[in-house]
């Protein structure tokens, strides 16, 4: 079902006025410097079948939910544009919702800054349901002037000699544009294959198909909140049953990042966010 929840303008131009005012204030008090200890970076070894050797632990980097213009500012961006930098990924994976809000020149500008990151290989990604709310098109063309592949409804292939591994992408679940049947008709039939999408509780659908590996996704924020032993107890619309972490559905392994930003209340408990390292294993 289509998620209304912004489909009312005066709502957004609520929300809008709402995040222009918390992040004037915050520049006003000063509180936006960047701080490495606020970010966690969570290790995962992924056994991926058929995996040939020659991209025996190939490391991705896996951020989501970045919400530019509210609690992540510019200087928090550019910091966490190194710290991926200094991890050295082969391949980097964002997973939507870049924006909140807002898009205007000081957001794209900051977008402009994931220029700067530096895989060896790409860096790719989709789009979440605040991306196509709020401008998708002036997200998609900072993607290209940046050199970021975006993934909509579409497969970008890797190669090691004669050794492939693809990654594919849905777009927007949320709002309906995701296309499933194109991706899986541009997958070629062979070698292994891991699919970025936005909203994580598409993994009951994507692991039907057999042919994913390993999904990683974003949207939730692990509920910015997480009580001990009982985790989460914030879940909504698209990550009800895998909020955040790893998870087993049937034989594909679901990743939910934690992402880096907040959405309207800029606030987390036991939830610190996150930079997924991922490194890829032959079994």
């Amino acid at each position: 079902m289509k998620d209304k929840s912004n489909s009312n303008p005066n709502a957004l131009m609520v929300r809008q006025k709402m995040q222009l005012a918390m992040s004037s204030f915050r520049d006003k008090l000063g509180v936006h410097e960047f701080n490495p200890r606020d970010f966690e970076i969570v290790n995962l070894k992924v056994e991926i079948p058929d995996l040939d050797p020659a991209f025996n632990d190939y490391r991705i980097a896996h951020i989501s939910d970045i919400h530019l213009g509210q609690w992540i500012s510019a200087k928090r961006i550019d910091g966490v544009v190194n710290m991926v930098n200094k991890l050295e990924p082969d391949l980097i994976a964002i997973t939507g919702d870049s924006v909140s809000y807002v898009v205007n020149e000081p957001v794209l500008d900051m977008l402009r800054i994931l220029k700067n990151l530096k895989p060896k290989d790409a860096t790719v990604a989709v789009l979440g349901n605040h991306d196509h709310w709020v401008g998708a098109k002036e997200i998609r063309n900072v993607m290209d002037e940046s050199n970021i592949i975006e993934l909509e409804n579409d497969v970008y292939t890797l190669k090691r000699g004669d050794a492939t591994l693809h990654i594919a992408g849905v777009d927007s679940i949320t709002l309906e544009k995701d296309d499933l049947d194109a991706v899986l008709n541009k997958l070629p039939s062979s070698g292994p294959a891991i699919l970025l999408a936005h909203e994580p509780d598409f993994a009951d659908v994507s692991s039907a198909t057999g042919r994913f590996s390993l999904q990683l996704s974003g949207h939730s924020h692990g509920g910015q909140m997480v009580i001990p032993w009982l985790g989460t107890p914030f879940r909504g619309s698209q990550f009800r049953k895998y909020p955040l972490g790893e998870y087993k559905v049937g034989e594909m392994v679901q990743y939910t990042n934690r992402g880096l930003g907040t959405n309207v209340f800029w606030i987390r408990i036991n939830c610190p966010p996150e930079i997924t390292i991922l490194r890829l294993q032959s079994t």
